[in-house]
């Protein structure tokens, strides 16, 4: 019974191609949201936590401006600036700091031979690997006797490693940094894209003796300093208070500094994601309620249709039941092809997404699609396919 009721279901929305096509179309379009808005979702949400792996929730940034703030940017200007002097400061007075990293950082350029990049280059101390989350894939990072002797040594990024030396080791190599020269100690780990919009393997690091020597001193600059996760709201009022006495700040003014966490981040991009997870649920169930109006609609025209054909079923035997589960599974077919096309699209576009985001289409969300497309099937099938259940066989077969 099953095949048959399956074949006849079939053989009914082949005769009617065009007619079935435009009513799943709806389906199709609040299947691709929902399963689109999933694994967009679920990239942003990997990307998320692995850039906020690299930042660190252990660890306090400060510098001269909050993130996201809505500070006017001369308000920002005015400040005054970070100082190399705060990073011995702020580890003789707090008793939270377990490393502190002050951290330079411009824009330069790299070459080797014929080959030149664009790159940030970072000028920092030996405390540096201790308040970011990445490691050394080959080499060593600098030392505390090249830091203070300011040498010409530097850590790359693994995108700066694959793109001038390919296959060849850079360790001991020379590359030129503005047309300094500096010999590779190192490589960093590859770690790939920040929130997925720019690449952080794209960097040199070196001694801050010598960015301070050979480069500008100015530009920006910040002190990461690490402390323990489970007291960093103890940590932050503590080095709140030291930057207020290093700063010379009185009793009622305001800071000139802001000290930043990853809790900034996790703020917007909840806000972020509340508001695609939003826009993508209205836009499946306005589809899904389209799409289900149609449904209807179509199946009790193709019930006014086969008026005829229900009456001679029911003429040879056909119980209401039978004409019943027909037309529903009519529907429900319709409706669960168009969720297999959504899904295949969705499957399309979750290649396109991975080239931001590093997502794939998760597999609960394709079965949750196919479920919801086959409750879409049997709610806006259920009272066509009752009235072609009650419709009296001798006056289904006097239709005209």
């Amino acid at each position: 019974m099953f095949f048959e009721t399956l074949r006849i279901s079939l053989s009914s929305i082949y005769m009617n191609k065009l007619r079935s096509s435009l009513t799943a179309l709806g389906i199709i379009i609040g299947v691709l949201s929902v399963t689109v808005m999933g694994t967009l979702i679920s990239g942003l949400d990997r990307s998320f936590e692995n850039s906020m792996s690299w930042l660190g929730k252990d660890i306090l940034y400060i510098s001269r401006w909050e993130w996201f703030s809505d500070m006017e940017w001369w308000e920002v200007r005015n400040r005054p600036r970070m100082r190399l002097s705060y990073e011995d400061k702020i580890r003789e007075m707090s008793d939270y700091a377990i490393a502190v990293s002050p951290v330079m950082q411009r824009g330069a350029s790299l070459s080797l031979g014929d080959k030149n990049t664009q790159t940030q280059i970072f000028g920092t101390n030996v405390e540096y690997m201790e308040t970011v989350n990445e490691d050394i894939q080959i080499g060593r990072f600098f030392s505390e006797g090249e830091e203070r002797s300011a040498s010409r040594v530097t850590i790359i990024g693994n995108g700066i490693k694959e793109a001038f030396f390919e296959f060849q080791d850079p360790i001991g190599k020379y590359i030129k940094i503005d047309g300094i020269k500096f010999r590779v100690i190192g490589v960093l780990e590859k770690q790939g894209k920040f929130l997925g919009l720019f690449s952080v393997d794209n960097q040199a690091i070196l001694p801050i003796g010598a960015y301070t020597r050979l480069f500008s001193k100015r530009g920006f600059m910040r002190l990461s300093v690490k402390v323990d996760e489970k007291q960093i709201d103890e940590a932050k009022s503590e080095i709140q208070s030291v930057m207020r006495r290093i700063r010379g700040l009185k009793p009622g003014e305001k800071d000139d500094f802001a000290i930043n966490q990853t809790k900034a981040f996790e703020t917007q991009y909840n806000a972020l994601k509340f508001a695609i997870g939003g826009t993508g649920l209205f836009i499946t169930i306005l589809s899904l309620i389209v799409g289900g109006i149609g449904i209807m609609n179509i199946m009790f025209v193709t019930v006014k249709e086969r008026t005829r054909e229900i009456g001679i079923r029911k003429a040879i035997g056909a119980t209401p039941n039978i004409i019943l589960i027909q037309f529903l599974f009519e529907a429900v077919t319709i409706c669960v092809i168009g969720g297999l096309i959504g899904l295949a699209l969705a499957f399309g576009a979750s290649f396109f997404i991975n080239k931001f985001f590093p997502s794939t289409l998760p597999l609960w969300l394709s079965i949750v699609s196919i479920i919801m497309s086959v409750f879409v099937g049997v709610i806006s099938g259920i009272v066509p396919s009752y009235q072609a259940a009650r419709l009296d066989p001798i006056e289904a077969l006097r239709y005209e």
